[in-house]
């Protein structure tokens, strides 16, 4: 009997070839030890409001009154609604087509879109078209029907910044494509060396691929690192001269710890830079209600804008868009909300600032608690977290640690990690899940525990690695960076 179309033997091999370690074997593994009563703290996934952060009030507001209009009509609404909401409420019910349990446009409600580039042509100084700009179930979903847009085969590659976050070389490998690791560099903060790049898709090229796209992730996930203005002009004269697709993956970019490096846009130093490469260079640029201060990743809302993309592929990726009919409408609101949030005079405006301000001043002291937790370390070294909300940390293991892993059959910083999880209940991801250097081991961890319990967390951790460091190391002294 021949095997059947579900049958693992018979399934798509692309499938299959799929690995997505922000969800994998230690995170399986939590998940089992919590069901067996032990506290896990879940700090593999960047998730704020699963670890305590309060939602800001004046969106949910909005929205409850969106899903449930009939709240509208009832006289005492203003006693419980401020008045800005109700108004936006009323707002966003009159661009919709029935309301929130309507399908939208595929591309997304056209007024939200409006706000959206409103919001951009304010950031950066440059119009943005509302056409050019698609709604999407967060920005995962964005990213992924990019991917399969530009991937034809496995001959395309996408160069992707490693250490990355998996969503790229999962995407890739399900669309059947090809991924081309370019190095950041560790020492320099992160940063990115222009000769690596030119090196990877010289490699690549030998090996009969098209290197086609590249992979921009600012700030960083997981390395942390802000990109500077000089770093994004180098980076889109390489797509001009190489003639690659930009894809600006700019979902932190709410989230910057220093002041040093703010946050600037792909599109902006794009536009900047003048002709040719302003109306050559094409860049997709992505972006979600997930991460910032926000933290809304159940509400699955993104966007991605795109810059000198010709009209014939725009309509083609509208038609692949409304294969899925239309991305889910609450999220648009949120949003909306995101990129038009309340205004100076507004009621709500001052508890919106503090509520904002106090998320993000607590994540800058995440960030500096973490780091200097980490460094204070037996053989770890740590880069600071300028931006995001994920430290990467390096941990120097012992050779008899490593060969400890072997021997369980194990990578040694996925070893390292099980032995975490299991002795402090602090559920990270390993670094050879976003990829790293041959020989060098990381973990990755979020800032996102609340800060009242972060010393606790990282006295937990030093105490764990104290031991770990004490039962394999040899003694004859173990050099830090």
């Amino acid at each position: 009997m021949p095997p059947k179309a579900l049958d693992y033997e018979s399934l798509n091999e692309n499938v299959k070839k799929v690995q997505y370690a922000v969800r994998g074997e230690l995170y399986l593994r939590a998940s089992e030890l919590q069901k067996e009563g032990k506290k896990i703290i879940f700090t593999n996934v960047g998730n704020p409001h699963a670890l305590g952060q309060k939602p800001l009030t004046f969106p949910r507001q909005v929205v409850a009154l969106c899903q449930a209009p009939f709240l509208l009509d009832d006289p005492n609404v203003g006693l419980i609604f401020p008045a800005d909401a109700i108004s936006r409420a009323k707002h966003y019910l009159s661009i919709t087509t029935g309301g929130l349990g309507a399908y939208s446009d595929s591309r997304g409600i056209p007024g939200v879109r409006k706000e959206v580039a409103e919001f951009i042509e304010r950031r950066d100084g440059y119009p943005s078209d509302p056409e050019l700009i698609y709604l999407t179930d967060g920005a995962s979903k964005g990213v992924m029907q990019i991917l399969n847009t530009i991937i034809r085969g496995e001959g395309d590659g996408v160069l992707v910044p490693v250490p990355q976050y998996p969503l790229y070389s999962a995407a890739i490998s399900l669309f059947g494509g090809s991924l081309v690791p370019y190095y950041l560099e560790e020492t320099a903060n992160w940063g990115l060396d222009l000769n690596n790049l030119r090196q990877s898709v010289a490699q690549a090229r030998s090996k009969g691929i098209t290197v086609r796209a590249m992979v921009i992730i600012n700030p960083g996930n997981p390395t942390g690192q802000c990109l500077s203005e000089a770093n994004l002009r180098e980076i889109l004269n390489f797509c001009f001269h190489e003639g690659l697709v930009l894809l600006g993956d700019e979902v932190y970019q709410q989230n910057v710890y220093q002041d040093e490096r703010p946050f600037i846009s792909a599109r902006k130093v794009l536009m900047g830079m003048g002709l040719p490469i302003s109306k050559e260079v094409q860049l997709v640029s992505f972006h979600t209600v997930s991460k910032g201060y926000w933290g809304e990743c159940g509400q699955r809302g993104g966007y991605f804008e795109m810059t000198n993309i010709p009209p014939q592929t725009v309509d083609e990726i509208y038609k692949v868009a409304s294969i899925a009919l239309s991305p889910n409408v609450p999220a648009q609101i949120f949003m909306g909300l995101m990129v038009n949030p309340p205004k100076p005079g507004d009621i709500s405006y001052e508890q919106f600032v503090r509520e904002s301000k106090g998320i993000i001043e607590s994540l800058r002291r995440r960030a500096r608690i973490m780091t200097d937790g980490f460094n204070n370390c037996r053989n770890i070294v740590c880069n600071f977290t300028e931006g995001a909300m994920y430290s990467f940390p390096q941990i120097r293991l012992p050779p008899r640690a490593i060969e400890a892993a072997k021997r369980a059959g194990k990578v040694a910083d996925v070893f390292y990690c099980l032995k975490l999880l299991e002795a402090t209940g602090i559920s990270t991801v390993p670094g050879s899940g976003f990829g790293q250097k041959e020989g060098v081991f990381h973990l990755r961890t979020t800032i996102l525990p609340a800060e009242e319990d972060m010393p606790a967390i990282m006295d937990s951790f030093k105490k764990f690695n104290d031991e770990f460091m004490e039962q394999y190391e040899d003694h004859r002294g173990y050099s830090r960076m």
